[in-house]
C-alpha cells in the first residue's frame, strides 16, 4: 500500500491558507476557523460558498445565472496536499481574489455528507480539482492544479469575459476551423489529467490524447492566434501523455525538430521557467516520449537535469515548486535503476543537495498548510533518494504539526513496508485508520489499512474480519457511502477480500460475513438512492454461496 497521495505524481502537490467567510444566497456559511474538521473556507480573501448538499449547488449556480457571473467550483479535501498548495499559491493571492469579484466561487469539500454526489454529477474525482461553469452551467475548462498561477489567472479572464466552452473549442479544433487566442489559450491549458471521470462527460479517452494533443500543436504552429507559448505548451503535453502510456500505440512519432525544440526550450531559462509545471511534473515522462534510453548520461536527459537544476535554484519560484524540482531530478536519476530499489545509485552532490533543502524547508515553513503540502513531498524525496531514515524522523517530527496527522502516519507506513518492516507497518497504518477524519477519508483510509492487513498479514482472520467489520460500520454513517471515492474504496476493500477468501477456510467465512453485512446495508438504502442501491447490491454478487451463519473467530 502506497502513502494516501490524490495523483500519481508528487510533483503535482499544491499548498494552502484556510479561513472562512459568511455566505449568501441561501447557502451555509462555512466553518470559521481550519481545523481537522472538513469544509474549512479555502481562503479568507474570497468570499467562498459551501456545498452542504445538492440543494446548495443549485442555489450557487441560480445566483450565478442571475448575475451573469460564471461559476468557479473547488472540489478538494482538508488532507490533501494539492489542495494545500493550491489554496496558498493561487487563492490567497490578491490579483486572484479580485477576478473572484466577478464570478461565484463555490467550494466542495470530499467529506461533506453529499460531496460524493455532487462530484458524479460534474463528473470530477480526483482532489484538486478547478471547474469554471458559465452562467448557464457549462463547462468552460478545468483548471490544472499545478499549473502557474499566473496562467491561471488569464483563464478565469476568459469566463468573465464570456468565453466558450471546452468541448464547442475542441469540437472546432477537430473540424479544422478557426479559433481564436483565447481558444488555443483554453486548449493549452486544459486539465487533460482530471478530465471528468464518467465516459459520457470525457473530452478524450487517455488512450487518444496524446495523438490529439500533437494535432493540436502542430495546428497551433501554423496559427498565428495560438502564439508561441500555446504551441510549446500543447507539445510538451503531447509528448508527455506519449511517455506516459504505450508509445508503441500512441499514433504518432516525434521527429528530431521536436527533439530541438524541447533541448533549444532547456537550455533557454526564461522558456523553461515559462512551462516550469510540465517540466518539473512529467519530466521522465518527456523523455520517455521522445524516446531517450533510460541513461542519466544522455545529452536530452543532461540537459533536462540542467533546467530543473535552474528551476530547484529559483528564488522567484514557491518552496512546494522548488521541491517539484527536486523530485523531478531524483526520478531522472533514477532512470534505468529498478523503481523499487532502496538505495539508488545517485550523484552525491544530488542526494546531499536534496538533504539540504528539506531540513531548510522544515525549519524555515511557518503556514501550516504549506507545511502539509511540502513536507510530505520532502519526506517522498528522501525516500527517492535513498535516505529512508531521514524521511522517517521529518515525518516523526511534523506529526504534531500537521493538521492532518493521518497522511503524514500513511507514508511512515508505506516507508516501514517498503523495507520490510511489517509489524511497523501495519501500526502506522492503524493509527492512520484511527485518526483519519471524514466520511470519504475514513473509507479511504480504511480500506487503505485493510488492503495492508491482506497483503502483509494475510493469516491475521480475526484483524482483518474485525477491520472490514470497521470498514462497514463507517459506511453506514456515511449517506454517499455507494457513491464516488467511498463508492471506489469500499469496491477495492470488497475486491481484496474476495481475493483473500479463497487463502483459507476462515477467510471465506470472514468474507461471508462481510457479504451478510452489506447485503443488509443494500435493503436499508432509501428507494430514492436506487443507483447506489445498485452499486451496493454489485459488491454482494461475489460472495460464495449463501450457508448458514458462521460465527465469528475467536482469539483462539
Amino acid at each position: 500500500m502506497t502513502s494516501m497521495a490524490s495523483t500519481p505524481s508528487w510533483p503535482r502537490l499544491l499548498l494552502a491558507a484556510a479561513l472562512t467567510l459568511t455566505s449568501a444566497a441561501g447557502l451555509h456559511a462555512a466553518p470559521q476557523a481550519a481545523s481537522a474538521k472538513p469544509a474549512a473556507a479555502p481562503s479568507s480573501q474570497v468570499a467562498w460558498l459551501s456545498a452542504r448538499d445538492p440543494g446548495d449547488v443549485d442555489a450557487a449556480m441560480a445566483r450565478a445565472k442571475a448575475a451573469r457571473q460564471p461559476l468557479l467550483l473547488y472540489w478538494g479535501a482538508t488532507w490533501c496536499p494539492p489542495c494545500n498548495r493550491l489554496k496558498a499559491q493561487l487563492f490567497n493571492r490578491q490579483d486572484f481574489a479580485a477576478l473572484t469579484r466577478g464570478l461565484v466561487a463555490l467550494h466542495v469539500d470530499g467529506d461533506r455528507p453529499a460531496a460524493q454526489k455532487i462530484s458524479a454529477r460534474f463528473g470530477v474525482s480526483g482532489y484538486p480539482t478547478l471547474l469554471l461553469l458559465s452562467s448557464d452551467g457549462q463547462e468552460l475548462t478545468r483548471i490544472p492544479g499545478e499549473v502557474e498561477p499566473e496562467q491561471v489567472l488569464p483563464l478565469l479572464q476568459l469566463g468573465l469575459a464570456g468565453g466558450r466552452g471546452v468541448r464547442a473549442v475542441l469540437a472546432d479544433a477537430r473540424a479544422d476551423k478557426p479559433l481564436s487566442a483565447g481558444d488555443w489559450r483554453l486548449l493549452a491549458f486544459f486539465s487533460w489529467e482530471t478530465d471528468a471521470s464518467d465516459e459520457q462527460r470525457i473530452l478524450v479517452p487517455k488512450a487518444e490524447r496524446s495523438a490529439l494533443l500533437a494535432r493540436l500543436a502542430a495546428r497551433a504552429d501554423s496559427q498565428p492566434a495560438a502564439g508561441a507559448e500555446v504551441a510549446t505548451r500543447l507539445w510538451l503535453k503531447a509528448i508527455a501523455a506519449r511517455g506516459e502510456g504505450d508509445v508503441a500505440k500512441a499514433g504518432w512519432t516525434p521527429d528530431a525538430t521536436l527533439t530541438a525544440r524541447v533541448e533549444k526550450l532547456l537550455a533557454d531559462p526564461v522558456q523553461s521557467r515559462l512551462h516550469a509545471s510540465v517540466l518539473t511534473s512529467e519530466a521522465a515522462d518527456l523523455l520517455k516520449g521522445l524516446g531517450v534510453e533510460d541513461n542519466p548520461g544522455v545529452p536530452l536527459a543532461v540537459a533536462m537535469d540542467a533546467a530543473l537544476t535552474r528551476l530547484q535554484s529559483d528564488p522567484g519560484f514557491a518552496r512546494a515548486d522548488r521541491m517539484d524540482a527536486l523530485i523531478a531530478r531524483l526520478a531522472l536519476a533514477r532512470r534505468g535503476q529498478a523503481k523499487d530499489v532502496l538505495q539508488p545509485q545517485l550523484p552525491e552532490p544530488l542526494v546531499r543537495g536534496a538533504l539540504d533543502q528539506v531540513a531548510r524547508d522544515d525549519r524555515e515553513i511557518r503556514d501550516g498548510h504549506e507545511r502539509q503540502a511540502v513536507i510530505t513531498a520532502a519526506a517522498y524525496a528522501l525516500g527517492q533518494a535513498g535516505r529512508w531514515a531521514e524521511s522517517d524522523t521529518l515525518l516523526k517530527s511534523n506529526l504534531a504539526r500537521s493538521h492532518s496527522p493521518y497522511y503524514l502516519m500513511s507514508q511512515l507506513g508505506s516507508n516501514a513496508r517498503k523495507q520490510g518492516r511489517t509489524a511497523e507497518a501495519l501500526d502506522w497504518y492503524a493509527q492512520s485508520y484511527d485518526k483519519a477524519v471524514g466520511p470519504a477519508t475514513r473509507l479511504q483510509w480504511g480500506n487503505g489499512f485493510l488492503t495492508a492487513l491482506v497483503d502483509l498479514a494475510p493469516k491475521d482472520t480475526l484483524r482483518i474480519d474485525q477491520t472490514a467489520q470497521r470498514l462497514l460500520a463507517d459506511a453506514a454513517t456515511d449517506g454517499a457511502a455507494f457513491e464516488g471515492r467511498s463508492g471506489r474504496s469500499l469496491q477495492r476493500a470488497n475486491t481484496k477480500l474476495v481475493a483473500w477468501s479463497s487463502s483459507a477456510p476462515e477467510a471465506a467465512a470472514a468474507v461471508q460475513r462481510w457479504h451478510s453485512r452489506l447485503a443488509a446495508m443494500c435493503t436499508q438504502l432509501p428507494a430514492r438512492e436506487a443507483d447506489q442501491r445498485q452499486a451496493c447490491q454489485a459488491l454482494v454478487k461475489p460472495a460464495a454461496p449463501t450457508a448458514a451463519a458462521v460465527p465469528a473467530p475467536t482469539k483462539g
